[in-house]
């Protein structure tokens, strides 16, 4: 049996790919965190939300760095999040998604956000989001 794909590598791979995205997601290089994961389009990472459905103003109400335009659907749409929920956010990257329904679910609510990628020590200092913790609400 070969060892090339076992799942730990797999699973490392996926890790670096994403954690090496995510340390990207504030650059201005060309092409630097410059596509989606939805087939490769090239777009901007609010661009990308745009498309996905989210409103200016909810691009605008997240602190720099959230979005790190790796999303491939807007749940906020489809969930009709209501005050008191609970929402769990599985490969919530940067907080994003976190962040716009802990707005929606209130103080009664509770919002987790489960990410594989723990980049907090790398992203620290990095925009105005210097790591998750920081930015959940």
């Amino acid at each position: 049996m070969s060892t090339s794909n076992s799942p730990e590598k797999i699973r490392k791979v996926v890790r670096d790919h994403y954690k090496n995205r995510t340390l990207d997601a504030g650059c201005t290089s060309p092409g630097c965190g410059q596509t989606a994961c939805c087939g490769g389009v090239p777009a901007g990472a609010g661009e990308l939300a745009r498309l996905l459905g989210y409103s200016d103003q909810e691009l605008e109400s997240v602190p720099h760095g959230a979005n790190l335009g790796l999303g491939c659907g807007n749940p906020q749409a489809l969930a009709q999040l209501k005050a008191g929920e609970t929402v769990l956010d599985l490969g919530s990257g940067a907080g994003f998604d976190c962040l716009l329904a802990a707005r929606k679910v209130g103080r009664n609510g509770k919002v987790i956000g489960a990410e594989m990628v723990n980049d907090d020590d790398e992203r620290q200092g990095q925009g105005e989001c210097p790591g998750r913790r920081s930015c959940q609400r």
